[in-house]
């Protein structure tokens, strides 16, 4: 019986294992497509640079297999025009 069990948990392991290297092969082809400049100011983006790589910020949208790629200005800018939206929103609800 006992052996039977450890049967069922292997196969249940392997079948996890496969599921995530294809997860892993599927983010490292969008990671080919990653650009090589900024999206709203086209600033050159370079991968080897490791200040770049972690100051830049990286949005996937895995449905539509597109990768969109932001300098640390243009996602800062981004962020406060939200903050600055969120703020009018509320002040309009009042």
């Amino acid at each position: 019986m006992s052996s039977l069990k450890r049967t069922i948990k292997r196969k249940k392991m392997n079948k996890k294992k496969k599921m995530a290297q294809k997860e892993m092969a599927a983010k490292v082809a969008l990671f080919g497509q990653l650009g090589d400049q900024c999206l709203t100011c086209q600033k050159p983006f370079d991968k080897m640079n490791k200040e770049q790589v972690m100051s830049w910020n990286v949005v996937v949208r895995e449905q539509e297999e597109k990768i969109n790629l932001y300098c640390p200005d243009c996602w800062q800018n981004a962020i406060d025009l939200l903050k600055d939206f969120k703020k009018h929103l509320e002040g309009k609800n009042e």
